[in-house]
């Protein structure tokens, strides 16, 4: 059974994932792609979801 957090994580995963490889040509840049991708998913979610919390509180 998945949770909303470990569901966004393998979403941000797999779509961080083929970004890279889709988006960079040389292999490192296609890994440190991957990761900054994966980073800001991560980011943006927990900032969302801090502010929806406010919001309804």
């Amino acid at each position: 059974m998945l949770t909303h957090f470990s569901a966004m994580l393998l979403f941000a995963l797999f779509t961080s994932v083929v970004f890279g490889i889709t988006q960079r040509s040389d292999p490192k840049m296609m890994v440190r792609f991957g990761a900054f991708c994966f980073a800001l998913f991560v980011g943006a979610v927990i900032i969302v979801s801090w502010a929806m919390w406010a919001i309804k509180h």
